[in-house]
């Protein structure tokens, strides 16, 4: 039986729910949050389709908008594309992937067998094959990602926005008009971006000064993105929260804006943090001991930093 969804739940690879009446596939492994439904997160959650009611078999996807087609991994094709390849040009890069490679390791036996078989031959076909599905489902949720960015790029554009802030899909060094600066690093203006990356929603800086335009800070390193999104926003309906070492969310006072997550779904919220003589966008969460900024090809360590969040009245 489908379970309903439910916030405040641990999610993984195969787990299927059903919301509002339609059934959803994990496509992120994450901690549920209230405000991350599966219909609001595509980056996380694949619609299936309605016309298919075996939920536990190959159910086709469904975007968040279902007038787009659902990401397919691009099928793999020969190094040299061309007609008349040798098969000896063709061979899988690892025995493990050929089909005699592969029913050695469904029945534990053949040349290797045993222990050698477990320390070696299965363990490396099981890591590949955990790479391989990784990889798949990273490129679908940045896919989608992509897709719902750029769809709520092409709203704002139509019809504006009421909102306190909003989050507008670029690509290098344009920076939407109405982006919150943060600060200014020697003769360039600093603005706040996200991205899609390790699956995960990534918080970093923005400057038509990058080389790509958007720089994400991620595992005590810099990334440099060439697609992403820039927050813009009005800030006499925010709010800078000034905080010292780990955030507690609980007793923040106010609501921060909604930023990215962690690829475990944890929450990053926005931070602007000083740091060598400059004001720079960054991140923060529960689970960090502080805010974190992108800069010199790191990421620096600030303790004493300020928190996005709406203003009371919103």
């Amino acid at each position: 039986m489908t379970q309903y969804w439910e916030p405040g739940t641990a999610y993984s690879y195969g787990d299927i729910v059903e919301y509002e009446g339609h059934h959803y596939k994990i496509v992120q492994p994450h901690t549920s949050q209230s405000d991350w439904t599966p219909a609001a997160t595509p980056a996380l959650w694949g619609r299936l389709s309605d016309e298919d009611h075996n939920t536990g078999g190959d159910n086709k996807y469904q975007s968040g908008y279902q007038q787009q087609q659902p990401y397919q991994p691009p099928q793999q094709q020969p190094q040299y594309g061309q007609q008349g390849q040798s098969q000896e040009d063709q061979k899988p890069d690892h025995w493990y992937e050929t089909e005699e490679g592969k029913k050695k390791l469904e029945i534990g036996g053949g040349l290797l067998g045993g222990a050698a078989l477990l320390a070696g031959g299965l363990l490396a076909y099981k890591k590949h094959e955990e790479h391989k599905e990784h990889s798949r489902a990273d490129g679908w949720a940045r896919e989608n990602w992509l897709q719902e960015a750029s769809a709520r790029t092409e709203a704002y554009r139509r019809n504006g926005t009421e909102e306190p802030c909003l989050w507008v899909f670029t690509q290098g060094k344009h920076i939407p008009k109405g982006a919150i600066l943060v600060g200014k690093e020697k003769s360039w203006n600093l603005y706040i971006c996200r991205a899609f990356y390790d699956g995960g929603l990534q918080l970093g800086k923005a400057s038509d000064a990058f080389k790509k335009g958007g720089v994400l800070g991620y595992k005590d390193d810099e990334i440099h993105v060439e697609e992403f999104e820039v927050l813009i926003g009005d800030m006499n309906r925010l709010k800078w929260v000034p905080v010292t070492g780990r955030i507690n969310v609980a007793s923040l006072g106010y609501r921060p804006v909604t930023a990215g997550q962690e690829n475990d779904g944890t929450p990053l919220y926005i931070v602007e943090a000083p740091y060598k003589d400059a004001v720079h966008p960054g991140k923060t969460s529960e689970k960090l001991d502080g805010a974190y900024i992108p800069y010199d090809g790191k990421e620096k360590h600030v303790r004493e930093y300020r928190v996005l969040c709406y203003a009371p009245s919103y």
